[in-house]
């Protein structure tokens, strides 16, 4: 392609609006434009991008046996009445009606169409199958922001496998885990595989690969002796065991005045450190008022709680319904002696004494709590937040806890979806049984945008090569120049070739505009031609990583050059199957 051609926007200043490295280097490169909120234009560089990763994905989905699929991006409303999502996804989804009154989504995942194409299968001879596509998918996020992280429109490989049995399934998540840590490799990102939450997808066990980078909205907590990861929506750790006194035979009410916050308890004369506080919260989970109960100095993490309990409807009482429900205001709460609502209590609060917490009348504490005898806890469930620092779950060493972003998904499904569906096959016993499913996510611009994240500098972009819109550019220093330009078409000529994908500048430019916006949309290599090499019968090449320059012979710099980036391409994979811890 040549530049002077080339639809290429850059840009010299930043967008005003944005935060992350990706979102304003693929801005200023003239990767991408922004629409509305939350949905991207992709501009040729961009587009090329896509392509690429897209091809290592489909390679590598073919590789374990991927079939590709294209299936509708609209879907009859009814299918998602069926599974429960119209509800549990409600937050996100896109829906619209049709002329003749017909309700439609937009599909924001497909486990459920795929499913439906699965009713098909008849018998447990034509398993396992492997199905996927590369397909848009629509997601009303409240806040979309940072670029092409987090957005409303999006491309997604979705894969889904199908067997008669857990077994089948076991082996079918293996060989997905090790064709996405080889995606990842080849991407030129570091991933690492942590256990998640499976929230809306449901199924027994997933596996997040987090790109770690402060752009990201995830939490993990992993430990570096041992390699223990997980979100922190799903993570546990080792905490000190608190020594407690007995405590009086009955719990005693005492006035707080002014104590709104489990710092004020701290604070007031014959309170209370934060680790001796019961921490009571209002939740209501699918319409029903419920108590959460934590250790003063711990925080909740919601998703957790989804998870323990199965609700779909969850959000924080209102001051009128907790006035209602316990008689005082937030600041105040307790559950001691409680009645009616039920009552969830963290693990932490397990067999503690001694305790003060809220008295359910405004301006007072009780103290003297023993939870066992004074608390009638409904459940017990891991509902506290793993901070750093805390202990290992598996080893007991220090964890550590980063941001990353989410750059893929795996989940173990199992036959939530073939059961309500009726997708069913006869087994080897003439027995009909539900279709053991997989699904399995890759967002494309994602992880367009976490390779640049991992992969920039104060100048711009630097793409690996495995997925750079151009691997090569020859900047002609001068346009006017006729031996200049006779030089660099024949290495342009002879680059392309050798397959090589190559841009070459021939604007009318300064040099340094040239040599910048070569740096800012962040070709690997960059081959440089102009009247003083070519006194000496040599042209420069540049390693935009590494910065290191190279004197080449002309006549030998095209075939350097081709050798250079054939060798810098990441090979197609052959399989492989480590498993996951």
């Amino acid at each position: 392609m040549r530049w002077s051609q080339a639809f290429i926007p850059t840009l010299r200043d930043d967008p005003t609006d944005a935060e992350a490295a990706s979102h304003r280097l693929l801005v200023r490169g003239g990767y991408i434009r922004q629409l509305m909120s939350g949905v991207y234009s992709l501009l040729p560089l961009g587009y090329r991008v896509r392509t690429k990763v897209i091809a290592i994905i489909r390679e590598e989905l073919d590789a374990i046996g991927g079939q590709e699929l294209l299936l509708p991006a609209m879907h009859p409303r009814e299918i998602w009445e069926k599974t429960g999502r119209i509800e549990a996804m409600a937050d996100i989804l896109f829906t619209l009606s049709d002329l003749r009154g017909g309700d439609a989504i937009l599909g924001p995942t497909h486990e459920e169409i795929f499913a439906t194409v699965a009713t098909e299968l008849t018998s447990y001879k034509q398993l396992p199958q492997l199905w996927y596509q590369i397909q848009t998918k629509f997601r009303d996020e409240a806040r979309p922001k940072s670029g092409l992280l987090r957005v409303r429109e999006f491309t997604m490989k979705d894969s889904y496998s199908f067997d008669v049995d857990t077994s089948g399934l076991d082996e079918q998540f293996d060989r997905h885990f090790a064709a996405y840590n080889r995606i990842f490799e080849r991407l030129g990102v570091t991933a690492v595989a942590v256990e998640a939450s499976s929230g809306a997808m449901g199924g027994s066990d997933s596996i997040e690969f987090i790109v770690p980078s402060p752009a990201g909205e995830d939490d993990i907590a992993h430990c570096p002796a041992c390699g223990y990861a997980a979100n922190v929506e799903r993570a546990s750790s080792r905490i000190p065991a608190i020594d407690d006194e007995p405590g009086p035979d009955q719990p005693q009410r005492f006035p707080t005045p002014d104590v709104r916050t489990i710092v004020d308890l701290v604070e007031f004369e014959g309170g209370a450190s934060a680790d001796r506080q019961i921490k009571t919260l209002v939740y209501v989970l699918d319409g029903e008022p419920t108590l959460v109960l934590l250790r003063g100095d711990h925080e909740l993490h919601e998703q957790k709680l989804q998870d323990g309990t199965g609700a779909i409807d969850i959000r924080p009482g209102q001051p009128d319904e907790i006035l209602e429900l316990l008689g005082a205001d937030a600041g105040s709460l307790g559950a001691v002696g409680v009645s009616g609502p039920r009552i969830l209590a963290d693990l932490q609060l397990a067999d503690r004494t001694n305790m003060v917490t809220g008295a359910n009348l405004n301006d007072h504490h009780i103290r003297g709590v023993d939870v066992d005898r004074d608390i009638a806890v409904t459940d017990w469930l891991d509902l506290r937040t793993v901070v750093a620092g805390e202990g290992c779950p598996e080893c007991g060493e220090a964890l550590e806890v980063f941001r990353g972003i989410e750059a893929g998904h795996i989940f173990k499904l199992g036959t939530k979806f073939s059961e309500t569906l009726g997708a069913t096959v006869l087994n080897a016993d003439g027995v009909p049984v539900p279709l053991v499913m997989g699904s399995y996510g890759i967002g494309v611009e994602r992880n367009m945008a976490a390779v640049v994240e991992m992969n920039y500098d104060d100048d711009g972009i630097v793409w690996p090569v495995s997925v750079a819109p151009y691997e090569v550019v020859i900047t002609a220093v001068k346009i006017d120049d006729e031996a200049t330009m006779t030089v660099a078409n024949r290495l342009y000529d002879d680059l392309n070739d050798a397959g090589i994908d190559v841009l070459i500048d021939d604007r009318d430019e300064r040099p340094g505009v040239k040599f910048n916006d070569a740096e800012l949309i962040g070709i690997p290599y960059r081959v440089t031609v102009g009247p003083r090499g070519l006194a000496n019968d040599i042209v420069e090449l540049a390693d935009r990583r590494s910065g290191e320059k190279t004197e080449l012979q002309i006549e030998d710099a095209a075939e350097e050059v081709a050798a250079l980036v054939a060798g810098s391409r990441f090979p197609v994979s052959s399989l492989q199957s480590p498993v996951p811890r």
